[in-house]
């Protein structure tokens, strides 16, 4: 278990970006977690960290190195989830990134759910941009992504796909709010606010406008939906968003589909690592998020 140790801590400075840093949550001197890490460099014969001004980050050995540790510790974490089964009490740490419509609404009430069966499972919950999450799948600094229209997908193996279509969302009194079904043209004629570029709705947003000679001009351009939501209600714009993520008790808020076309739907995926055997924990709670979302 002494080299899981050293794993973990090569682990936490590679996260900090310092061994200053990673030795305050450690509470260790930041000389003695560096002797640790250079005798670790000693033993395997190479350096695996730069050396910065302001910090340190990992070389290219380093990078390899840490798939092997991260791969180390996951399959610990499955043996360990494997044994407490054995004794009838699910134990082990999930860790996620997530688009942010997961955050309102739909994640804290899933963990909340798994929790009240196993509530000796803990979570880590990141939300990330559909780039970041896919990264952080990647070199196993998350078990899951749950993403709204994934970049790359080179290593996600998809356990789950849903379509979620761009809704339009507007305070109650907005001018719109009295039609069922709105046109893309109609929205876009009106004063609205967008989500920034690294996410999935704008991206569908600009393949609509693209396609059909529209232009986006919003009023505000944000990298929260929440600040979007809020907004609507001090300004008569429209925001736009995915089902999944909005609350749906609040009655300052209406929320419109667009007419079928007009926008693409996207999907929102729930994967992994391609290939990784995920503890038992982590595969219990996806088939969890699984079932939900159908």
């Amino acid at each position: 278990m002494r080299h899981l140790r050293t794993f973990q801590m090569i682990r936490d400075v590679a996260r900090a970006g310092s061994i200053r840093r990673a030795a305050e949550d450690m509470n260790l001197t930041s000389s003695a977690l560096n002797r640790q890490i250079q005798a670790f460099e000693a033993d395997f014969g190479v350096q695996i960290f730069e050396r910065l001004p302001r910090g340190v980050r990992l070389n290219p050995a380093g990078e390899l190195l840490m798939q092997h540790i991260q791969a180390q510790i996951g399959d610990l974490e499955r043996v360990r989830g494997q044994v407490a089964d054995l004794t009838g009490e699910r134990r082990g740490h999930v860790t996620i990134a997530c688009s942010q419509a997961l955050n309102p609404v739909f994640l804290p009430r899933e963990v909340a759910r798994y929790r009240a069966e196993h509530p000796g499972v803990t979570f880590s919950i990141r939300i990330r941009d559909r780039a970041e999450a896919e990264h952080d799948l990647s070199t196993f600094a998350t078990d899951l992504a749950i993403v709204f229209e994934p970049v790359y997908l080179v290593d996600f193996e998809v356990i789950k796909a849903v379509e979620q279509p761009v809704s339009v969302v507007m305070a109650a009194d907005h001018p719109l709010a009295g039609r069922d079904v709105l046109r893309l043209r109609d929205c876009l004629a009106m004063p609205h606010v967008v989500p920034s570029q690294e996410y999935g709705v704008r991206h569908l947003m600009e393949l609509a406008t693209r396609r059909r000679g529209y232009r986006l001009d919003p009023v505000l351009e944000a990298d929260s939906f929440e600040l979007m939501r809020q907004y609507v209600l001090h300004e008569k714009v429209l925001s736009f968003q995915i089902p999944i993520g909005l609350p749906t008790e609040d009655p300052r808020l209406v929320v419109r589909p667009l007419a079928s076309g007009d926008v693409d739907p996207g999907l929102l995926l729930v994967g992994q690592m391609r290939g990784r055997t995920l503890p038992v924990a982590t595969a219990k709670f996806a088939q969890r998020i699984a079932a939900a979302l159908s």
